[in-house]
């Protein structure tokens, strides 16, 4: 008796040890954050800018998540991914960061859900529609807005989560989303959360598109940035404060004293995103019906060839063009409106292999010109960002364009042309376009010494200066700005905004985070030929599998159980 009481006891002592080791355990590892990735692309590892980032959040950061409610299984697999990388970035930023999906279609009253709706919308979140079922074996049309909007002391920045280029199949849209995810919320935290804001100014007094033309993407770049508009009037330090500046379709050549400024100041580090073109096509007289198409030199020409580039005075003609409609007249002397492409219209093809372009959609493109890359500078990396479609070609002006020629039958054989750069990103250090020279009678000031080698810095040429202009609509009697890049007759958004967005943020970048978007993630689907033919195979692996593997341990359990209290009864009778 004296053995099992002395057994009790041990066993007692032993199960409190083991319930205090596991309160102790638990206690310990809640003040331990210990996170392993064991996926093969790390896709739930925050980058290191990602995590310095959310260190810097100092107040409470609150995120409405408009991705909730029934909806297809791959945006729920997007908002499961949101929710993964929110929880992240929550335990990155020491729970300063919170965050609550919201259903906006939840409010039953239709003109509240509809207010609700024009709010979400106002702010910037894009919606779309979607099938779901409704509960009845039929399907229904339902609205939902995939973005979230971001607060933090009482500023609001909308975010947009979902990918949508016409260009690629709904799953990879879905998987490029979910790819951008980390860059998306990273960026807009670093941007609302920063002490000081970056300024970037629009050049002006070269007859550059003007604040109406270029408003769609002003409001999108000020969501990141301070940005400005002004003269440079040959004032020597004057662009000092910006981070980079957007030289937007000029059409009067450059004076000697605007190109120094310029030249010095990205001498001095500073970015620069030359937009323009070397041929004039009047868009207004060619919707009379004709017009002529001009070489325009705007005196840069020998400015960017020091730097690399050569804007080629050409225009692209392309097969793969944006749609336009056209009118018609008919056998009863009646215009008819027809849909037609227009060649001089292409939809520019992104580079998917730089974080500016990857994942956007194509590119709507006016008049094209070409861009060729010079000098053999070892000093300079050159990236091609924007290119022609395999099927194009150019002409030289002077040439007659003429709305007729959408009419006109196409040799295909003569679109024999392919891959033709239109956007060109240069990076290293830049010689200067002034050097060599006498620069202080340029600005009237003798003593004035140019910096003749530049800090390592980049800069983006853009062959087209209406690939920053969005259209405009006059029908309401007031001047309307429309999305940049949207088609008038399909709605379709291009990825016009995308691409001067994040040109911009590369070139003022300097923590890393524009890298984030060339994170790639692989989708591992599942073989649906096997999972055909395999079917009964695996359900029946997945239904008896586990109840083997716990019958099996059972037994093992109740085995082990007998040989010990076996030899403890022996023990007994032998103690006896």
């Amino acid at each position: 008796m004296k053995e099992r009481d002395n057994i009790k006891k041990r066993h007692i002592r032993e199960f409190i040890f083991t319930v205090a080791a596991i309160v102790l355990a638990t206690l310990l590892f809640s003040r331990i954050q210990f996170r392993i990735d064991l996926t093969e692309d790390k896709r739930y590892t925050l980058s290191k800018p990602t995590r310095e980032i959310l260190r810097q959040v100092d107040n409470d950061l609150f995120v409405q998540v408009y991705l909730e409610g029934d909806m297809p299984i791959p945006l729920k697999r997007l908002r499961r991914s949101v929710k993964n990388i929110l929880d992240e970035f929550r335990i990155a930023s020491n729970k300063k960061i919170d965050y609550k999906f919201i259903n906006p279609t939840d409010i039953k009253d239709t003109d509240q859900r509809n207010a609700l709706f024009m709010s979400l919308y106002n702010k910037g979140l894009n919606p779309i529609n979607v099938q779901v079922n409704d509960g009845e074996g039929g399907k229904s049309t339902k609205m939902i807005f995939p973005g979230m909007l971001v607060n933090y002391d009482g500023i609001e920045i909308p975010v947009n989560i979902l990918k949508n280029s016409w260009l690629v199949s709904y799953e990879d849209n879905i998987r490029h989303s979910i790819e951008g995810l980390e860059y998306e919320i990273a960026q807009t935290i670093a941007t609302i959360t920063a002490d000081s804001i970056y300024k970037i100014a629009f050049i002006e007094g070269h007859a550059e598109l003007y604040e109406a033309e270029v408003a769609d993407i002003t409001y999108n770049l000020s969501k990141y940035f301070t940005v400005d508009r002004g003269s440079i009037g040959g004032v020597p330090g004057i662009l000092d404060d910006y981070s980079a500046i957007i030289i937007a379709d000029p059409l009067i050549a450059f004076n000697e004293a605007d190109k120094l400024i310029i030249d010095q100041y990205i001498m001095n580090g500073g970015k620069a995103l030359w937009i323009a073109e070397e041929v004039r096509v009047s868009a207004d007289t060619l919707a009379q019906g004709e017009t002529l198409a001009m070489y325009r030199p705007l005196n840069i020409e020998d400015q960017l060839f020091r730097y690399g580039v050569r804007i080629n005075p050409e225009i692209v003609q392309d097969l793969e063009c944006q749609i336009i409609q056209i009118a018609v007249s008919t056998s009863s002397e009646q215009q008819q409106l027809i849909s037609t492409g227009w060649v001089y219209n292409p939809l520019l093809v992104p580079s998917i292999d730089h974080p500016i372009t990857r994942n956007i959609n194509r590119v709507k493109g006016e008049f094209v010109n070409t861009i060729d890359t010079v000098g053999l500078d070892p000093a300079i990396k050159k990236t091609i960002l924007l290119t022609t479609s395999t099927n194009s070609r150019t002409i030289t002006p002077p040439v007659m364009i003429r709305l007729s020629e959408a009419d006109d039958v196409i040799d295909r054989n003569s679109f024999n042309r392919s891959n033709i750069p239109v956007a060109v990103l240069l990076e290293g250090v830049f010689q200067s376009a002034f050097k060599n020279r006498m620069t202080g009678t340029i600005i009237d000031d003798p003593s004035f010494k140019a910096i003749t080698e530049s800090k390592p810095t980049k800069m983006i040429v853009v062959a087209d200066g209406d690939i920053i202009r969005n259209d405009l609509d006059y029908s309401s009697g007031t001047v309307t700005p429309y999305p940049l890049g949207q088609d008038q007759y399909t709605g379709e958004i291009m990825g016009n905004r995308d691409f001067i967005v994040n040109c911009v943020n590369y070139l003022v970048d300097d923590n890393g985070l524009m890298e984030l978007r060339s994170r790639e993630i692989k989708s591992r689907l599942l073989n649906k030929t096997k999972i055909n033919q395999e079917r009964l195979k695996w359900q029946s692996i997945n239904i008896i599998g586990p109840l083997a593997i716990v019958l099996f341990a059972g037994i093992l359990y109740n085995f082990a159980r007998r040989r010990r209290y076996a030899g403890i009864t022996d023990n007994q009778k032998s103690g006896n």
